[in-house]
């Protein structure tokens, strides 16, 4: 049984975006409510268009609704500068981008210390140790020290995850994070999520291949900006407590 008081991480109630564009406002999401329990592996799948990337920005900070509240930890987000935002993100949510954003000049240890460099939650002397044992978590110490362009793919994408750890950030949100891997290496990627939930982080996943489902605690769909019927609010999340 689920302890009474197991409340949800994120929610989002009545969470809407419209876009100006010349022709008028165009609904990227149109009312969106849902709730994110702790330690949760949440998919959110859906076809090209239908929303998914814009609501990754919303559930991040890195833009903001045009109507309704997100609150996480009970943290409205609405009521946040874009400075507040910034300093939030960045010790509160890790981000995984499909295209790796690791900065091609800097080493892979380098790339994982930057978050700490700007956030300045470790001291100085303690973020290349940090580094060095969340890549070795993630199985790729010995590419420490070489640049992302010397790296596979599969590797470059263990190292952002590394990278979206490196402030302990209570949730990862990953935007397509095995797009450009081939099905073995985004087995192993996916199984690393599923790791990390399994030790208490929790993970919103945006993703359109279905054929992961396995590893995931639910699935949310969007379809043209709407939330399609999903399971109960939090539901399946608490048969998981």
């Amino acid at each position: 049984m689920p302890s009474p008081d197991y409340r949800p991480l994120m929610s989002l109630r009545s969470v809407g975006k419209i876009y100006e564009t010349p022709s008028g406002g165009f609904a990227a999401l149109q009312d969106i409510s849902f709730d994110v329990f702790p330690s949760e592996f949440v998919a959110v799948v859906g076809k090209s268009g239908s929303g998914k990337t814009t609501l990754m920005h919303l559930l991040t900070g890195i833009d903001t609704p045009t109507s309704g509240d997100i609150l996480v930890d009970t943290q409205s987000l609405g009521g946040l500068s874009q400075a507040e935002l910034t300093a939030w993100r960045g010790r509160n949510v890790g981000v995984v981008f499909q295209f790796f954003q690791l900065l091609p000049t800097l080493t892979i240890a380098e790339n994982v210390m930057l978050p700490m460099d700007f956030c300045g939650t470790f001291p100085g002397p303690e973020r290349r140790p940090r580094a060095l044992a969340l890549l070795r978590k993630l199985g790729i110490e010995a590419q420490a020290d070489k640049v992302p362009a010397d790296l596979s793919g599969g590797e470059q994408q263990r190292a952002a995850i590394a990278r979206a750890l490196a402030n302990d950030p209570p949730i990862l949100v990953a935007d397509e994070p095995t797009g450009n891997l081939d099905s073995r290496t985004s087995d192993d990627v996916m199984a690393l999520f599923a790791q990390l939930v399994a030790e208490g982080k929790t993970v919103v996943m945006v993703t359109h291949e279905r054929d992961l489902e396995r590893f995931f605690t639910r699935t949310i769909t969007l379809s043209d900006g709407i939330l399609l019927e999903q399971p109960s609010l939090g539901t399946e999340a608490r048969s998981h407590a």
